[in-house]
């Protein structure tokens, strides 16, 4: 310092002054890099969770926070490019009109769609029905796919192409979607790599490395200590566990694996006996709601239950399910973070598999046409005027009775748990004791509610928004939930492995939602009554009717581009560059292996020359 010192006399103004400006500034970034962590979305709160309850919990907190920040951001896109257009237009912004073409070369029949909105006086409690069920006012606003019925909207002199512009939206945030969860899986890939390289390495890390001397403050200081006490905790149970299978005899392994093996037959007959009761119930609520709202019979409440029946069933299904199957896992004999693995996928599929069941209902519905006067417009157009409205509004039935359900379990299940273990000394209900947080069922649950939100979005364009408030919401219930009425696991997991492992079911549930959305905008014919596309037998027909208005030059080099000629040697080229980076990856890794071998070797020099040092000196 004193060296420093005197070189600093040496210098000349400017430079002394260019020398005070650069720590200044430093200083000043370094404390408005402080003080933006504030404006992180619950960052105080996941880092208190993460002291209390250990990282495992904090990671499904800051999972949740990312799907918020994940349908904000859909929302946006979607209210930007699909609801904007139109409600400038409607009321003459910028000069703005709408322009509609009367669908051409199609039946007066297909072209009819009334929808059931309210007219006259209408009691409160038809409000609230609709309100539940997305028919009625709900059903004629911006929520649904049926208030788009447009072709075009002039800004000035500019044409907007919605039926482009609604397609290209939905195939942009499914790309941001896919994109941000392979960005967030990569990192969460680097840290299990990691972390399963070396267990020794890793608890090394964790003792000499694992604090941060930032920390001035003592409460943050007890909250990075039972941080850090909860990850050894987990390290040292599952090296128990290790040790424990090492151990095992012969007969010992024969027996877990027959066990193994008639648990997972009795997984598969609750999973076959899920779907099928999904089907039926599916089909007898649509043939039934659909003629009584058609036809006006029954009351309100008899129709407004067999509407629900579809999502009460899957609702039951998704609950019982993980139950028993939480349950089942104990006489397994898996390591906690294999538990939470295993049990995570085969509520997986209940939870998204259900959604499939449900869609492959309504389809086999719109697409019965067993008489010639259906032929015409290629669907159930008596039953299904607007077909992409009646699923959006199964979709928004689905979340929004899983918002109920997710409020409903605490109110009426958690907090008077909680009271009865308090405050009642009844053996039988001592027993039971206080529920843990299940992090496996909690997670699942907001990937279903994910998967639902990725396919209705296409029926339903503000849906995001609907699931942004309600992720929001959920955040603080699920906090309230874990301080007041739950215990951290007494097997507690590890953050980087179940982030990551969050993220790839997440990517399972983006992929089940591109299939139902690709064979609805490419296959099933769309609605002739209503909805941006109901001047193309399909919605992708919109895409080479666009690329036909360019120039011919791009015509063909499009055209070029989704040809066979094409696609193969870009395939062909696309496995060659992935082949040289598995060969560099391997490589990569024989280094490290080689230079782990070296360093080891060091420290063994290391320690027989100081044995050889002390020798001399005695």
């Amino acid at each position: 310092r004193a060296s420093q010192q005197a070189d600093t006399e040496r210098l000349s103004r400017w430079k002394k002054w260019r020398r005070t400006s650069s720590k200044s500034l430093k200083k000043a970034l370094s404390e408005v890099k402080g003080l933006s962590s504030y404006l992180v979305l619950w960052q105080r709160d996941i880092h208190s969770i993460e002291g209390k309850f250990g990282t495992g919990i904090q990671s499904y907190f800051s999972f949740l926070r990312f799907l918020v920040l994940l349908n904000f951001i859909i929302f946006i896109l979607m209210f930007s490019f699909v609801t904007l257009p139109i409600i400038i237009s409607k009321y003459g912004i910028f000069n703005s009109t709408i322009a509609y073409i009367s669908p051409k070369n199609i039946e007066e029949n297909c072209t009819i769609y009334e929808p059931s909105g309210n007219k006259g006086l209408v009691y409160f409690y038809t409000y609230l029905k609709d309100l539940f069920s997305g028919t009625g006012f709900l059903e004629v606003t911006s929520l649904f796919y049926g208030y788009y019925t447009i072709d075009a909207v002039w800004i000035s002199i500019m044409r907007y192409n919605l039926p482009l512009a609604y397609l290209l939206a939905t195939f942009a945030y499914l790309a941001l979607s896919l994109l941000w969860i392979i960005k967030r899986s990569a990192e969460g890939f680097m840290q299990n790599l990691v972390h399963d390289a070396d267990p020794f390495q890793s608890y090394c890390n964790k003792v000499f490395a694992g604090w941060d001397f930032c920390i001035t403050d003592p409460n943050a200081a007890r909250l990075k200590h039972r941080s850090l006490q909860y990850e050894l905790q987990t390290d040292l149970e599952e090296e128990k566990l290790k040790q424990k299978i090492a151990e095992r005899t012969m007969k010992e392994k024969l027996r877990i694996y027959s066990l193994r093996i008639f648990i997972n037959i009795i997984v598969f007959a609750i999973l076959l006996g899920c779907f099928y009761s999904i089907y039926r119930v599916t089909v007898f609520s649509q043939e039934n709601s659909n003629v009584s709202i058609r036809n006006d019979t029954g009351t309100d409440s008899a129709n407004l239950l067999v509407q629900y029946l579809p999502s009460m069933v899957i609702t039951l299904a998704n609950f019982i399910g993980p139950l028993i199957f939480s349950f089942l896992i104990r006489f397994e004999d898996y390591t906690p973070a294999f538990e939470i693995k295993l049990t995570l996928m085969r509520c997986v599929f209940v939870r998204l598999a259900s959604i499939g069941v449900l869609l492959l209902s309504l389809w086999s519905q719109i697409s019965d046409c067993g008489t010639d006067k259906c032929k015409p417009c290629g669907y159930n157009y008596k039953l299904y005027p607007c077909w992409e409205s009646d699923v959006g509004q199964e979709m928004y039935k689905l979340m929004i009775f899983d918002f109920i359900v997710i409020l409903a379990v605490p109110l009426f299940v958690d907090f008077p748990r909680k009271l009865l273990v308090t405050h009642c000394s009844c053996k039988l209900i001592q027993l039971f004791g206080q529920q843990e947080f299940g992090i496996s069922d909690n997670v699942l649950e907001i990937i279903y509610g994910q998967t639902i939100c990725w396919i209705g979005t296409f029926f339903s364009p503000l849906l995001p928004a609907i699931a942004t408030i309600k992720y929001f919401i959920i955040f603080y219930v699920k906090k309230i939930i874990l301080i007041h009425t739950r215990k951290p696991a007494a097997r507690p997991i590890r953050a980087s492995g179940s982030n990551f492992f969050f993220l790839v079911v997440l990517l399972i549930g983006l992929i089940l939602a591109f299939i139902p959305l690709g064979i609805s905008i490419a296959r099933i014919p769309s609605s002739k009554a209503c909805g941006p596309f109901r001047n193309f037998n399909t919605s992708w027909e919109v895409i080479p009717d666009t690329i036909l208005e360019f120039p011919t030059v791009v015509q063909q080099i499009l055209f070029g581009m989704a040809s066979e000629a094409f696609a193969v040697p870009f395939f062909m080229i696309i496995c060659i560059i992935m082949f040289y980076f598995i060969a560099l990856a391997r490589a990569h890794k024989q280094v490290v292996e080689q230079l782990r071998e070296q360093l080891v070797l060091e420290s063994r020099d290391k320690m027989f020359l100081i044995r050889k040092i002390t020798e001399a000196q005695r």
